[in-house]
């Protein structure tokens, strides 16, 4: 059996580009991608076409969705083997990841560096930063014990305990990614519960942002209170 799979092999080098994509269609009538295509019960190809199509918006929630998918992928899975959980999240909650240790649990929200017009935004209130969103999705209202309707998307003080962003809009690299404390981020200038909606992160690791989960980890443990700074550093 390996001498005919290492003759296939040696065939394939000597197929044109045409033959060898002829040859990988008939392969594929057989063999699935990935399991979405049977819970969809239609290939890969047509997915991908169809988020080929989307509008903007939907893009957008794509790039987030893998963003979070990088981030457990290439991120989290290296600590499993220094005694960290990667735990399953119960219901709706504000945040994506749930790691635990002997130490206890710590929420992460995963985001993605926000883009206008395909390019990375600016701000003129943060010279030299990037910028992230930090709302939900989707908008709602909710009722207070005091009878008081308030807006749902904003996320809270509390929601959850590190933010990571993904920087594959201005690097290129989705394993690329900025965390920093959650309650350093800068509150809202009406609603000082509340997180403001756009947020500035660093180019650059610093004081406030850093490129290591577990340094993040270590900063939300020592409980440090501090706001990020807005700094004027050039953007790459």
């Amino acid at each position: 059996m390996a001498d005919l799979v290492e003759e296939i092999e040696r065939l394939l080098t000597q197929c044109s580009l045409g033959q060898r994509r002829s040859i990988f269609r008939q392969l594929r009538q057989e063999f699935p991608i990935h399991s979405l295509e049977e819970q969809l019960n239609t290939p890969a190809e047509v997915i991908l076409e169809a988020i080929h199509r989307a509008p903007e918006i939907t893009l957008r929630g794509i790039r987030g969705i893998v963003a979070e998918a990088e981030f457990v992928t290439t991120v989290v899975s290296l600590l499993k083997g220094l005694g960290w959980q990667d735990k399953e999240i119960v219901g709706d909650r504000p945040y994506d990841v749930l790691l635990g240790d002997d130490n206890g649990d710590v929420r992460i929200q995963v985001k993605m560096q926000r883009l206008t017009k395909h390019q990375p935004t600016v701000r003129s209130e943060y010279p030299g930063m990037f910028v992230v969103e930090t709302q939900r999705t989707r908008s709602g209202r909710r009722r207070t014990s005091e009878n008081v309707q308030e807006k749902t998307r904003p996320y809270r003080f509390g929601d959850f305990d590190i933010l990571a962003v993904s920087l594959h809009p201005s690097s290129g690299r989705w394993s690329d990614f900025r965390y920093t404390v959650a309650t350093w981020l800068l509150p809202d200038k009406e609603d000082h519960r509340l997180l403001r909606v756009f947020q500035p992160v660093s180019p650059e690791v610093n004081d406030d942002w850093t490129d290591d989960l577990l340094q993040v980890i270590g900063w939300h443990r020592a409980q440090q209170r501090k706001t990020i700074r807005v700094q004027a550093n050039a953007v790459p």
